[in-house]
């Protein structure tokens, strides 16, 4: 490879990679329904404790299908339409099952907006990587419209759709929108809660949401590509954390006791066009998603009641001095994805496809969550291996077959203690940490392992109206340039957010 050609890898990497890097640093997508607290005349607090941090009565609302786990009808304030009477189940096959549509439209609305300062020493990436980062920033969010409910005999749904992103008339897409068929398994006689489907499209089962995340910034782990060196012949732009289309089955409770997920879902690996190597000049590599492929993601957990009070112990939440809350309890996790990346060789035309490399790569990964009182402690560990198969040519250029080279891999994870003093206010501490030897080979603006520190602290104005304010501390990096000089720099950024939710 010649070096004009590897001149221009190694920048167009190195903006991929910092454009990720700071799109990771921006506020997140966070959702909350304040269409229940309408339902069921109550405050935001019933459900979440910072939001759309979800407390554990809020897990048990959202495992029963968005409905209280016990005495649901006895609780609704606007009671739900009836699409048929009762009666009909008697009829049942010959007349439509009756069902039910929430009393109020289950809708609800969602703007923020967020001011950023960047540190000072911002302007060394300006060399080697062109622009300017602007030292202050005033920056609109999401304008956001969610909906969710339960249709009746147990089938719940769920629909969030951004209508503006972070600029005027800039396009919003669809986060989540699926139907959750909820313990469908009482049908076979299953213990209860042992068998739920979901179908649609929706964030995988993690051990931590990245989508309703309360963080400004999100988890570094969860958009993590793997790109591999130009030695290698991986390019896999997978993240955990985008949202996937399939279905999943699971059982279990979030708030206690055992859980899992099993999903099929598409492929979701396309990355751009790129050089390979041992590739004829006049051959090219096309990155794409295999459709007739669907990766496999699984989770198990298991969590630990560990009240002393035995009367509250089994409740949904515990009992306290001054009401209900949280138990004390420890939660730990493992998760497992598995998938494959396809890139196509194009031939000398451009245009024909003369062969198919078909990586299989895994992501595998730990988690715990510590409740005690108002103390949280969490976090998680992934690590990402993808096999590297090496398309070979003859010397006239043409595809003669495959080679195992060495795997891109990948690793890194977290951990975040939250703390809240009182009801309306928690501090937080977040270290995120990834591993990924490729982004310091590619000449990206990173070491082999990048580390960030993220202090903050939120309050609630009012139960649907929060501010948020982080510091996030990156160690200095030193970039190697293009033209061989190291060029030292730091990327502290302070972000304030104000947001409500309607």
């Amino acid at each position: 490879m010649n070096s004009g050609i590897r001149s221009g890898i190694v920048t167009a990497v190195a903006g991929v990679s910092l454009t990720a890097f700071l799109v990771l640093l921006l506020p997140q997508k966070v959702d909350a329904i304040p269409a229940f607290s309408r339902q069921y005349g109550t405050s935001c607090t019933t459900c979440h404790s910072d939001f759309p941090k979800l407390n554990d009565f809020g897990k048990a609302f959202k495992d029963a299908g968005f409905k209280f786990p016990k005495d649901d009808e006895t609780f609704l304030k606007v009671q739900p339409t009836m699409l048929g009477a009762p009666a009909q189940k008697e009829l049942w096959p010959k007349t439509v099952w009756p069902g039910s549509i929430p009393g109020l439209p289950p809708i609800g609305l969602r703007y923020n907006t967020f001011f950023q300062v960047v540190g000072k020493n911002r302007g060394n990436l300006a060399t080697p990587l062109g622009g300017t980062i602007p030292r202050t920033d005033f920056q609109p969010g999401y304008f956001s419209i969610f909906t969710a409910g339960n249709f009746g005999s147990d089938i719940a749904f769920w629909v969030d759709d951004d209508i503006s992103v972070a600029g005027a008339n800039a396009n919003g897409s669809l986060g989540d929108g699926y139907l959750k068929f909820v313990d469908i398994g009482r049908f076979a006689r299953m213990p209860k809660d042992s068998f739920s489907l979901k179908v649609g499209q929706f964030e995988l089962d993690l051990p931590f949401t990245g989508a309703r995340s309360y963080n400004l910034s999100g988890y570094d782990i969860y958009g993590q590509p793997n790109i591999g060196t130009p030695q290698q012949f991986v390019n896999n732009n997978l993240a955990l954390g985008d949202a996937a289309d399939g279905i999943e089955v699971s059982g279990g409770h979030n708030y206690g006791g055992y859980h899992y997920s099993l999903a099929v879902v598409n492929q979701n690996t396309s990355g751009s066009s790129a050089s390979a190597p041992n590739v004829a000049p006049a051959n090219g590599v096309a990155f794409a998603s295999d459709s007739n492929f669907k990766d496999l993601y699984g989770r198990f957990a298991y969590r630990f009641n560990l009240e002393r009070d035995k009367a509250s112990r089994n409740d949904v939440q515990a009992a306290g001095a001054m009401g209900p809350r949280d138990h004390t309890s420890i939660r730990l996790g493992t998760f497992y994805f598995y998938g494959r990346s396809v890139q196509r060789i194009l031939g000398t035309s451009g245009a024909a496809v003369v062969g198919t490399a078909r990586e299989p790569f895994y992501r595998v990964g730990g988690d715990f969550d510590f409740h005690y009182r108002q103390f949280n402690l969490y976090g998680l560990y992934m690590y990402g291996h993808d096999h590297d198969v090496l398309p070979v040519f003859d010397e006239t250029g043409l595809l003669t077959g495959f080679s195992r080279g060495i795997p891109a891999t990948i690793g890194g994870g977290f951990i975040q203690a939250d703390y809240m003093p009182y009801p309306w206010l928690m501090t937080i501490m977040r270290w995120d940490s990834v591993n990924s030897p490729a982004d310091r080979i590619n000449g990206g603006p990173y070491n082999s392992t990048r580390n960030r520190f993220t202090p903050g602290v939120q309050f609630l104005i009012h139960a649907n109206i929060k501010a948020s304010v982080e510091y996030q501390i990156q160690p200095q990096y030193v970039y190697l340039s293009t033209t061989g000089q190291s060029v030292p720099f730091r990327t502290n950024i302070a972000v304030a957010g104000l947001e409500f939710v309607y």
